[in-house]
């Protein structure tokens, strides 16, 4: 009986640790632990406080994949410090306090738990689209201008494509933007630039990934090239800390530049590679931020399977 009360007072005593210290994801993973309830259930309480909230969202939470940020999402955080029976404003004392970190004590970048969740719910709503992993299109040239506002925020992004079809009867591409942790993709706004129309768009509001069909208006032979622009209005998340692109295929140049507000400048920048989410970043090089443009890229001559990116750091 000795063991048996020691285990399960563990929940417990790894709960008072946790909101004692944190972090956030850790105190809440150990309050919904100690009180033995499914994260369904979870869900259905927060309903019953007028707050709507995903499963995937909680599990994010609970994982240390995302953080909620949204004025919604610490709505939410309030609500669950009552449904879990916990001291009022702890948990969100706890996201107080690692907004309040030195950006160097951070975790940099997005977490390999987080690329993999986005990977599986790309593969979802590409499907909802009818859209096959090959879609028939050899990449030339990928050039992207990525725009950080006033406020540090993703405030959109524009991308030029050259393409070359491989088989007959390619008559659009599937484009795809996942937001920064916080995004809310229903307020975001596609642009269509040149040679194309926006057709259909699904999104993930929990993972902050919007896909949508850029439509040619012809349909393109086996050997023929296509140039096209589109844009992605966003500014729905916080601060902004690294824009990255992951490629599946093999192609040609990639060109990325990200272009800053001059109310806010990057205290230093620098590209990063990674072979796979799982990878190690590697390739860091210190990039300069041009005058009086505020730009800071990259160029890769020969687009290669992988992550490339951009990562830098407020004061």
């Amino acid at each position: 009986m000795r063991h048996a009360t020691e285990h399960a007072d563990l929940p417990t005593a790894e709960l008072s640790t946790a909101l004692r210290g944190g972090p956030f994801h850790v105190a809440l993973r150990a309050a919904i632990a100690a009180r033995g309830l499914p994260l369904q259930r979870v869900q259905h309480h927060l309903s019953r406080h007028g707050v709507k909230v995903g499963v995937t969202s909680l599990s994010y939470w609970q994982q240390g994949a995302r953080r909620p940020q949204r004025p919604e999402s610490l709505r939410a955080v309030r609500a669950l410090e009552e449904i879990l029976q916990l001291p009022d404003e702890s948990l969100i004392r706890l996201l107080a306090e690692a907004d309040e970190q030195p950006a160097a004590d951070r975790p940099a970048g997005r977490s390999y738990r987080t690329l993999v969740a986005a990977s599986d719910i790309l593969d979802r709503l590409r499907a909802e689209l009818d859209c096959s992993p090959d879609d028939g299109l050899h990449t030339l040239g990928h050039h992207e201008r990525v725009r950080i506002g006033a406020r540090r925020e993703l405030a959109g992004r524009e991308a030029h494509h050259i393409v070359r079809a491989h088989r007959d009867g390619v008559d659009r591409f599937v484009a795809v933007h996942h937001g920064d942790p916080g995004s809310s993709p229903v307020d975001m706004r596609v642009r269509a630039l040149e040679n194309c129309r926006t057709g259909r768009v699904r999104w993930d509001q929990d993972s902050g990934v919007l896909v949508t069909e850029l439509l040619f208006g012809t349909r393109l032979r086996s050997g023929d090239t296509f140039l096209f622009r589109y844009g992605i209005d966003d500014g729905t998340a916080g601060a902004s800390r690294e824009y990255l692109h992951r490629f599946g295929l093999p192609g040609g140049q990639y060109a990325l530049q990200v272009c800053f507000d001059a109310a806010a400048l990057p205290a230093r920048c620098h590209r990063f590679a990674q072979q796979s989410p799982a990878a190690p970043r590697s390739g860091r090089r210190e990039l300069p931020v041009t005058e009086p443009h505020h730009c800071a890229h990259v160029v890769e001559p020969r687009i290669r399977p992988g992550i490339v990116g951009i990562a830098w750091d407020w004061e």
